[in-house]
């Protein structure tokens, strides 16, 4: 595991953060968000079983799993796990503590899906890589592995400026600062409370262009089967923010 700083990525996603991270019915809670990735998801999973790696908190597993399919988390957090458990046990959701590009899981899946840029929470391409082969390792044939991922926005920079305001709205700013060389970032999140004090939390990340995602894809065994804008299937276009990228193992194709 790479080290950001002083701190792990199981440092990161520590119990405070755990505890403060489901915000239900707004953010990435809300229902036009968290709707349609899990109605497209349950499409995708047809009758077989579903990992997500990186499960969380069960934002998307809770629900998936209310919709009957058979969900496997991976998750290198405890805190995290804890908080899933005061949701739904073991029995409905079993998770495997570990790494989600070398962790895994038993059984054999029919979908594999990585959401709201998770990927990029490893920080190597060599790690980002191995997350494609740990997934293509799980999937039977004709499996789909899916990614949620932001377009790095570059464009939004000037020369000589090595930060961009991502998201403002009252009681929450989000910035990103950027180091070009490793193709690094750290995304800042500010949040005000009633009484104008803030609260930091940031996050390291690797970002990745579509056309990079792609080759990882290829190296592993994947093609790509479909990209979309959003979860609804908006058209991707050079003006998208982010991408919902659908891969899958070809049927006849074995993985190792």
């Amino acid at each position: 595991m790479v080290i950001v700083g002083n701190m792990r990525q199981e440092e990161i996603w520590n119990t405070d953060v755990a505890r403060h991270y489901d915000t239900p019915g707004a953010g990435m809670f809300a229902p036009e968000v968290l709707g349609p990735a899990v109605d497209r998801l349950t499409d995708l999973a047809g009758d077989g079983r579903a990992l997500e790696f990186a499960i969380g908190t069960g934002r998307v597993a809770v629900p998936l799993a209310e919709r009957g399919v058979p969900v496997t988390g991976i998750e290198l957090s405890r805190p995290m796990i804890d908080q899933l458990r005061t949701k739904m046990d073991e029995t409905k959701i079993p998770v495997v503590v570990g790494d989600m590009a070398t962790a895994v899981a038993p059984g054999e899946y029919s979908l594999v899906y990585l959401v709201y840029n998770t990927i990029s929470n490893l920080l190597t391409q060599a790690e980002q890589v191995a997350c494609f082969r740990n997934a293509a390792r799980h999937l039977r044939p004709g499996g789909r592995f899916v990614i949620e991922l932001w377009v790095p926005e570059l464009r939004k920079l000037p020369p000589g400026q090595e930060a961009v305001v991502w998201h403002c709205e009252p009681g929450h700013i989000g910035l990103d600062t950027y180091d070009f060389l490793r193709q690094h970032l750290v995304s800042h999140h500010f949040r005000f409370n009633e009484s104008g004090q803030a609260e930091l939390f940031r996050s390291p990340h690797r970002y990745i262009w579509p056309a990079e995602l792609d080759l990882m894809a290829q190296l592993s065994g994947f093609e790509l089967e479909a990209r979309h804008a959003d979860w609804i299937g908006t058209e991707f276009t050079a003006e998208s923010r982010s991408h919902v990228s659908v891969y899958r193992i070809p049927s006849g194709r074995t993985t190792s």
